[in-house]
């Protein structure tokens, strides 16, 4: 079941112009430990740049099978670049054997096609784009607007780290690498019917892995969080025109000691859209997987912990935990 979303909204101007940084950080802190998401309003992401980059997602996911099939993604799951078409990943929930998995896939597949890219200069995970003169400057553009989510994701985490009451660079020191991801994902056309009761599904219930993750949706929605106060139970978080959604991953959680959560959620059908012919219409989003050097080894959060509350986790590198998360999805 689902209900009314309880995510707070969160104007990050104050913290951009600088009249109020530490009361915007200890806001955004506050709901992600209260549900581990948070609406961002004035988040400095450019509105123009935003709806481009959804055009351009319109447009390549419009291009022929074959076409999008240029740049594949490759068979390993720890390698999240280019194209992968519906069917191909299952987000899953901590399952790391590989029958459950495929059990899992055929129960319900996700019925979503995604393309993905990071930096140019990454070599442990290249980039896989379109042949030279397919889709011109659809590369430019992805490239762009990586670097101005990057813009957004330091911003964010310096507030964060204000929200704890640490030095402002406190989590910037340790994502100096931008080992991020941008993926721009479509969800076709499906029945109503056949959403509503789990046959398929958009994205199954998943926590993501990272820091925190930047995410943008159209107008359709669909996006449920799980209720920390009852497990199973989704409230929706439907888009706010403007804003940008916000949500801590499970990294983020562990470093934080467990003071920040990492909330499971999911895309079903959008319960507000009825069509006469019983079909979902279409989903555009586009989220931006923040995630800390992959060569750096984290230690639980200063004041996180005490002799009342100790250490949960031991130190941590960043590339060990999400490579076992990203392998786990293919």
């Amino acid at each position: 079941m689902a209900n009314t979303t309880v995510v707070d909204v969160v104007d990050f101007e104050p913290f951009l112009d600088g009249s109020q940084k530490g009361r915007v950080g200890e806001a955004v802190v506050e709901s992600f430990k209260r549900t581990g998401f948070v609406y961002l309003e004035n988040h400095g992401l450019d509105k123009d740049k935003i709806e481009g980059m959804f055009r351009w997602s319109r447009d390549f996911f419009a291009q022929p099978m074959e076409v999008k099939q240029l740049a594949p993604h490759p068979p390993s799951g720890t390698h999240h670049r280019g194209y992968s078409a519906p069917g191909i990943e299952k987000v899953v929930q901590h399952l790391y054997d590989r029958d459950e998995i495929e059990k899992s896939r055929a129960q319900a597949p996700d019925v979503k096609e995604n393309f993905e890219c990071g930096r140019e200069d990454d070599p442990a995970m290249p980039n896989i784009w379109l042949p030279d003169g397919v889709l011109p400057g659809f590369k430019e553009a992805c490239l762009e607007f990586y670097w101005l989510c990057r813009e957004v994701e330091l911003n964010v985490l310096r507030a964060i780290a204000l929200g704890f009451h640490l030095r402002e660079d406190y989590f910037v020191q340790y994502h100096q690498a931008a080992d991020n991801q941008l993926r721009l994902l479509h969800y076709p056309s499906v029945p109503q019917q056949s959403l509503e009761k789990d046959e398929v599904v958009r994205i199954g219930a998943h926590s993501d892995f990272g820091t925190i993750t930047l995410l943008l949706q159209d107008a359709v929605g669909g996006l449920e969080i799980e209720d920390p106060k009852q497990p199973g139970v989704f409230q929706r978080a439907p888009p706010i025109e403007g804003s940008l959604i916000v949500n801590a991953g499970d990294f983020l959680q562990r470093w934080s000691n467990d003071t920040i959560r990492s909330a499971i959620h999911r895309v079903r059908a959008p319960s507000h859209v009825h069509t006469a012919d019983g079909m979902t219409p279409e989903r555009y989003s586009i989220p931006y997987f923040c995630s800390a050097d992959f060569s750096s080894a984290v230690d639980c959060v200063p004041g996180t912990y005490s002799e009342e509350n100790p250490k949960k986790y031991e130190p941590i590198s960043a590339m060990g935990y999400i490579m076992q998360r990203l392998a786990s999805n293919y």
